[in-house]
């Protein structure tokens, strides 16, 4: 394994779904370190890697539950400054509205369609937060039959920044995702199967939505964003 190179750091107890998320991001980040292990006891082996983002397993826990709380503390004794996220087998908002609120940055439920879960998590590496069980965006990509949100739940949106899987297609989302990544128009043509000119329609689409005139109008309106809901600069 290459230290230098940028690292995600997979913890899923069971081995099978463990195994097929790092294939699957072999694919999707090609160039990239993937470590996985079943427990953070193992967590000293990704020490000197350059750790980028950590996905962790809740496994059927509680937000409460003194086991997670000891794996988030394991995880920021040893990479602070590496996003953490959670693989769930639930998309109880309950859950993920208390994980929020412990600095979790990503939600990826059983139910998620790959795509979105791979631009979602793109969001996250550009410094953004991923939560799609909020928006009720998971089963189909749409809010379509969400029920309506109170007073708070507005607030807690306005304050983390869902919007850019709120206001964006699932099809814009990967390009903004892609983008903020600093991949060019090429890149992303070829990483989504889409061809230049359907790329450059999606741009203008999400320019128009920012209320921006071009690519890097776009990146730094995300980036004030997400330094507004998160209070604190994305790596």
């Amino acid at each position: 394994m290459r230290r230098n190179l940028p690292t995600i750091v997979v913890i899923q107890h069971s081995t099978l779904a463990r195994t097929t998320v790092v294939k699957l991001l072999e694919l999707e980040f090609a160039g990239w370190n993937f470590i996985d292990m079943t427990s953070t006891e193992s967590l000293d082996r990704a020490l000197g890697a350059e750790v980028r983002l950590i996905a962790l397993d809740l496994a059927g826990r509680g937000v409460e539950s003194a086991s997670l709380h000891n794996d988030l503390a394991e995880i920021a004794a040893r990479f602070p400054e590496a996003p953490i996220t959670l693989l769930l087998g639930t998309d109880d908002v309950g859950i993920v509205r208390q994980a929020l609120k412990m600095g979790i940055r990503g939600f990826f439920s059983t139910s998620l369609p790959i795509d979105i879960a791979l631009a979602g998590l793109r969001l996250v590496l550009a410094g953004g937060t991923f939560c799609p069980q909020l928006l009720g965006v998971v089963a189909d990509g749409s809010d379509e039959h969400a029920p309506a949100r109170n007073e708070a739940e507005k607030s807690l949106d306005e304050r983390t920044q869902y919007w850019p899987i709120a206001d964006f297609t699932p099809r814009e989302a990967e390009v903004l995702a892609e983008l903020q990544c600093g991949c060019s128009n090429k890149v992303i043509a070829g990483k989504l199967n889409l061809s230049g000119h359907t790329v450059k329609m999606h741009l203008q689409h999400i320019m128009r939505k920012l209320r921006v005139q071009n690519r890097t109008e776009v990146v730094a309106r995300l980036v004030r964003r997400a330094e507004d809901g998160h209070g604190a600069s994305p790596n």
